[in-house]
């Protein structure tokens, strides 16, 4: 896989795909996903290309701003609907080969 294959790089970070932000820094972006799974459904990632979280390239400092990230969006989800989920995938579970995390909240969308 290539950093062009990825729609993360490819779409979202280089401005092709247009979303709906909910937070970002310097270094991380989250964002309303574009194709939702639940009523509510935010993705946050970094904006370098970072494979997963088993990525060697992975430094404390990165991870460290990722989660903060996840963690404000994460209590706004919680403040909002009450309840709310975390979410990090792997291997041939990860569908983007991008770092990201998933949070989410409500009934699964049909």
């Amino acid at each position: 896989m290539t950093i062009e294959d990825d729609f993360y790089c490819a779409e979202v970070l280089s401005g092709r795909t247009a979303v709906r932000t909910v937070q970002e820094t310097a270094d991380v972006i989250a964002f309303r996903h574009t194709r939702p799974l639940f009523e509510t459904h935010i993705v946050v990632v970094p904006k370098r290309h970072i494979a997963s979280l088993l990525d060697p390239t992975l430094n404390d400092d990165l991870l460290l701003s990722v989660l903060h990230v996840v963690q404000a969006v994460a209590r706004d989800v919680v403040a909002e609907r009450g309840a709310g989920r975390v979410q990090t995938n792997l291997g041939s579970y990860q569908d983007s080969k991008h770092l990201h995390w998933h949070v989410y909240a409500g009934g699964r969308l049909p």
